[in-house]
């Protein structure tokens, strides 16, 4: 068992060199046994000194995991929600760091990169396995409703 002011020194490391969420904080924390008013007392320094900052994180964790997983607006907030941030916050984030034009292009190449891999004997299998395909990546039903209907026209 570490003490507090080595949970501290290892946190403000841990916060240095990514972003992170109170929770994901306090879970790491808590691993270590350490007491829940200590564990409430890094926590609340670290948001004081700007180690830690809930909307940052968020911004940051929806901008990666747009541009970089290519995960849907559901997807996202489901981890978001996850990680207990204010669903309002989420939404921000969401409404603020998501391109809609963009989106829809990153939709439209995933379902055709994936149609080119499938194999289905029928279109109406075809169109299913892309439907749970994009469902699964956290993409909106009418989205992916609007891309198929944008590939069938090509």
């Amino acid at each position: 068992m570490i003490d507090e002011q080595e949970a501290w020194k290892r946190m403000t490391r841990f916060c240095s060199q990514a972003e992170h969420c109170p929770f994901e904080v306090s879970e790491k924390l808590r691993r270590w046994s350490l007491p829940y008013e200590a564990v409430t007392r890094i926590v609340q320094t670290l948001e004081a000194e700007g180690y830690l900052n809930e909307e940052r994180y968020c911004r940051a964790f929806v901008r990666d995991k747009y541009r970089f997983d290519k995960w849907g607006r559901i997807k996202i907030a489901q981890v978001l929600q996850m990680k207990q941030l204010p669903l309002g916050m989420i939404q921000i984030a969401l409404e603020e760091e998501v391109d809609e034009d963009e989106y829809r292009s990153y939709l439209s190449a995933l379902l055709q990169a994936k149609r080119r891999a499938l194999r289905a004997t029928n279109d109406y299998e075809l169109r299913g396995k892309l439907m749970r395909f994009a469902l699964g990546r956290g993409f909106e039903g009418d989205e992916v409703e609007r891309c198929w209907d944008v590939l069938d026209e090509k």
